[in-house]
């Protein structure tokens, strides 16, 4: 059997270890997270292509004796330099990055948490500073979806009445409550209507068209 394997990879982190070395987390279509070592010292090929949010074709050595895994090549295919020229853009990429590798690459949704990733840092990579928080919060509610986690906007959790008005989202709960059912917790979230229309359009709404 082959120990060399390649992936449809996405650089989620990267950090210095050792005196040359650098631990790198992908997320891959075809086994979800994965975490390598990448050889080289500042001047090496390897490492100024494995660097966080690029993404492409990642071939990886594993050495099942000891169950390491070592970057053997990484061809680029997406870049985005521009996530690093503006702060807003680096910090909603950077929480993109850090939930998915919270939560585990998405549950074993791996070709879709994938795709949905690289549409978001692609729209990040050119986005103004105003529309990179709109770009953050449209990744969080389709990875609750991709979650099972995404809360339903129509109904009340507990009276299952329609929803009408305003509506309040208990994080505690991780569910949404009308008026009269909300308890007055002081980290619950209010939702308006204008909130409820915006977040059911997101849902069909590409992420470069925010």
């Amino acid at each position: 059997m082959s120990r060399n394997i390649s992936y449809s990879a996405l650089a989620l982190r990267v950090k210095t270890s050792g005196q040359s070395n650098r631990e790198a987390w992908f997320l891959t279509a075809e086994e979800g997270l994965i975490r390598a070592t990448v050889f080289g010292g500042p001047k090496s090929r390897l490492r100024s292509q494995v660097t966080q949010y690029h993404e492409g074709e990642l071939w990886i050595y594993h050495d099942p004796v000891k169950d390491s895994r070592k970057v053997s090549d990484f061809a680029v295919q997406s870049w985005r330099p521009g996530i690093r020229e503006l702060w807003e853009r680096t910090m909603a990429a950077s929480a993109v990055a850090e939930t998915i590798l919270l939560s585990q690459g998405g549950g074993g949704h791996w070709p879709l948490a994938k795709k949905l990733a690289g549409e978001v840092l692609d729209a990040l990579n050119g986005a103004s500073a105003g529309a990179c928080a709109r770009m953050a919060v449209y990744f969080l509610w389709h990875w609750a979806g991709i979650l099972g986690i995404q809360p339903d906007l129509s109904y009340c959790a507990a009276c299952e009445a329609k929803q009408e008005g305003i509506i309040w989202y208990s994080p505690r709960k991780e569910a949404l409550f009308c008026e009269t059912c909300s308890d007055n917790e002081e980290t619950r979230l209010r939702l308006v209507p204008g909130a409820q229309l915006w977040l059911k359009r997101i849902e069909t709404l590409p992420a470069a068209d925010l």
